[in-house]
């Protein structure tokens, strides 16, 4: 069975060595992705919508992949600042709240560029029943 690697137009694939999606079979595991649209960090201070641009640039991943966001069975969740869960938390329920995957939220000292506040992981299986 081979291994399908997708890259993203994001600069620094390249420079660090990964892949924005990488599948292998049913199973698709997506990078951390953050709140990034042409190089720029979206929705400066808003920790809920920079929470919906990368849930929604995951799913846009997964789609490229041949994925849905209803194929995810983990996300894990990098926030710079725990206090702010409940807004992230929120963002994160519109998109899986019927879905359910397992899920992780932790905090970290800082991401890549300080204008981020979340980075998010996604792992799917394509054909699993709900």
């Amino acid at each position: 069975m081979s291994v399908i690697r997708l890259a993203s137009d994001n600069p620094w694939e390249p420079v660090v060595g990964y892949s924005r999606v990488v599948v292998r079979g049913d199973t698709a595991w997506v990078s951390g992705t953050t709140a990034t649209v042409d190089g720029v960090v979206a929705h400066p201070g808003d920790a809920g919508a920079q929470t919906r641009q990368v849930l929604a640039a995951i799913g846009q991943a997964l789609e490229r992949a041949g994925f849905t966001l209803a194929d995810v069975v983990r996300t894990r969740m990098f926030v710079t600042d725990i206090s702010r869960w409940e807004e992230i938390g929120r963002a994160h329920g519109e998109v899986f709240g019927d879905i359910r995957p397992a899920a992780t939220m932790v905090e970290v000292a800082a991401l890549i560029d300080p204008g981020m506040l979340v980075e998010i992981e996604a792992d799917a299986v394509r054909g699993v029943p709900a």
